[in-house]
């Protein structure tokens, strides 16, 4: 006979959950130029728009013609992704400062 063992459910107090959410802190950068000599706008804007907190496709394109034209831009990624995310940057010829 087999015996029906239920999970443990796990509740996280009020102490834990603030030590969850210092692991996923915002960064924020500043894109500073693209020195791409034929930039392609929409693998930047998909870029911007997969790696950027609250960003869509419309908010993306427009950020993405701001930098083109030679103006910085500010975004907002997660701690956890900014890795990838920075690569991601790099292979694209973007220029970035981290902010905070």
């Amino acid at each position: 006979m087999l015996h029906y063992k239920p999970k443990r459910r796990v509740v996280y107090s009020h102490q834990n959950s603030s030590t969850v959410r210092l692991k996923n802190s915002i960064m924020k950068l500043n894109l500073v130029s693209c020195d791409a000599q034929r930039p392609d706008k929409r693998a930047i804007a998909n870029c911007i728009l997969e790696i950027a907190l609250s960003m869509n496709a419309s908010l993306a394109n427009e950020l993405t013609a701001i930098l083109l034209e030679g103006d910085p831009v500010d975004i907002e990624i997660e701690d956890k992704n900014s890795p990838s995310a920075l690569r991601a940057l790099r292979k694209l010829d973007i220029e970035y400062e981290i902010l905070e």
